[in-house]
């Protein structure tokens, strides 16, 4: 089969495989032409088609990975190859069809952008900056006061936006050390909150004071639907800040800054049960795409401490 007598007989297949497609399914011209493409790549990589093994069609499907294809053109690879030999199967051609036990490429989670520890210092300088300004009326160092606490919290608990926005009056008041926030799902968990968070609340809550605001059954209120500030409206205003503190706004968002929190936790030696926890998620699994951190870290202490790391 895999002489000149062999590929002629592949070529054959596949030209009436194409044509009943055409045929019986109304196939485009493109989509013809992605079967082929695909068959012929198999066909290239293996040094047959229709006389293809089990084996061979798992260790073609192995390769596509390390060629650099992603999970979606992989998985259309195997979907080309199944309705191949799901043809020759059904016209009596093969007994068996050797894709049946291929598992479908799962797509990869993307890896969360990720800013660093400087970054995140710059933009909470130039929020404290922002905040400070001397020339500011009573309203706008309220605005700016109420976006450094907003960044202060984000940060210093990871909660999402949802939850952030959404945070009791009561949040933090008189040096509270945890706030409880309600999750998805209704599921309630404590969550620390760090001396800079305390600082720019104590900081906000002072100068609503002054302008002799009233009480709110939110920390931040806001005129809109909800009665407190929206996640359209703090993402806003985070681009804002990311641009003062020459930080590409576009890549800035609070999932972000959240990402920021779990990711410097685990850098730092943090558990990841205890980020799970943190994070509000109910399932390790959705904790895990931050394992990249743990796999640098790991790769770090076998360099620096393994007594053959600096031996090539």
């Amino acid at each position: 089969m895999r002489g000149s007598g062999g590929g002629t007989r592949d070529a054959a297949l596949m030209e009436a495989f194409l044509e009943m497609l055409a045929a019986e399914r109304g196939a485009s011209f493109n989509t013809l032409a992605a079967y082929r493409r695909d068959l012929d790549d198999f066909r290239e990589a293996c040094g047959r088609l229709a006389a293809a093994t089990a084996e061979e069609v798992r260790r073609y499907l192995a390769s596509l990975g390390s060629r650099g294809l992603a999970a979606t053109s992989q998985a259309r690879r195997l979907s080309a190859l199944r309705q191949f030999f799901k043809f020759l199967v059904a016209d009596g051609i093969r007994s068996d069809d050797p894709t049946a036990t291929a598992e479908r490429p799962k797509p990869r989670r993307p890896l969360p952008k990720v800013l660093s520890v400087a970054d995140v210092d710059k933009l909470l300088d130039a929020a404290r900056a922002a905040a400070t300004e001397p020339e500011l009326t009573p309203l706008r160092r309220l605005a700016a006061l109420r976006m450094l606490a907003l960044l202060e919290l984000l940060y210093a608990t990871g909660l999402r936006v949802s939850e952030l926005v959404a945070l009791p009056q009561t949040a933090g008041r008189g040096g509270r050390p945890l706030i409880a926030v309600k999750g998805k799902g209704g599921r309630e968990r404590l969550v620390p909150l760090n001396v800079a968070a305390h600082a720019a609340l104590d900081l906000y809550r002072e100068q609503r004071a002054t302008l002799g605001k009233a009480e709110s059954k939110w920390l931040f209120p806001a005129d809109s639907a909800s009665g407190h500030v929206t996640r359209q409206a703090f993402a806003r205003d985070l681009k804002g800040v990311a641009a003062r503190a020459g930080l590409d706004a576009r890549k800035l968002s609070p999932h972000v800054l959240r990402h920021a929190f779990a990711t410097h936790l685990l850098s730092g030696g943090a558990d990841l049960r205890v980020v799970q926890t943190l994070l509000g998620h109910a399932d390790i699994s959705t904790t895990q795409i931050y394992t990249h951190v743990l796999d640098e870290r790991l790769k770090e202490l076998v360099n620096t401490h393994h007594p053959l790391a600096e031996r090539s």
